[in-house]
């Protein structure tokens, strides 16, 4: 095993230790999101509150997600943008460096 992939190894497992340890060391804590905030503070002002949908998943599943399900949800939801906004800037970067490579780095998209 080289140094790199051990370096790798080491890295995911703490960001796995880092995601995991909270949660099984705060197992009945509530983590209240802000949609949960805003709600409440809308009830504060103008009394009745009614929400003008209900999301798709608890529709499907019959009731609320767990918070935690909700935040693994948002994070793979960012994880993919960012994996697109990535991708489309590493394709840049390599046509830049084709485009000097072969001379044509001044020519019109």
């Amino acid at each position: 095993m080289t140094k790199n992939t051990r370096t790798v190894i080491i890295l995911l497992v703490i960001a796995v230790l880092i995601a995991v340890i909270p949660v099984a060391a705060l197992r009945g804590a509530e983590f209240g999101g802000s949609d949960d905030a805003g709600s409440v503070m809308v009830e504060e002002i103008h009394g009745e509150y009614e929400p003008w949908f209900t999301p798709v998943l608890e529709t499907a599943l019959g009731g609320e997600l767990p918070g935690e399900l909700e935040s693994l949800i948002f994070c793979v939801q960012t994880g993919i943008g960012v994996g697109v906004i990535a991708f489309f800037m590493g394709r840049f970067v390599e046509r830049r460096k084709w485009m000097k490579k072969t001379g044509e780095e001044d020519a019109p998209y």
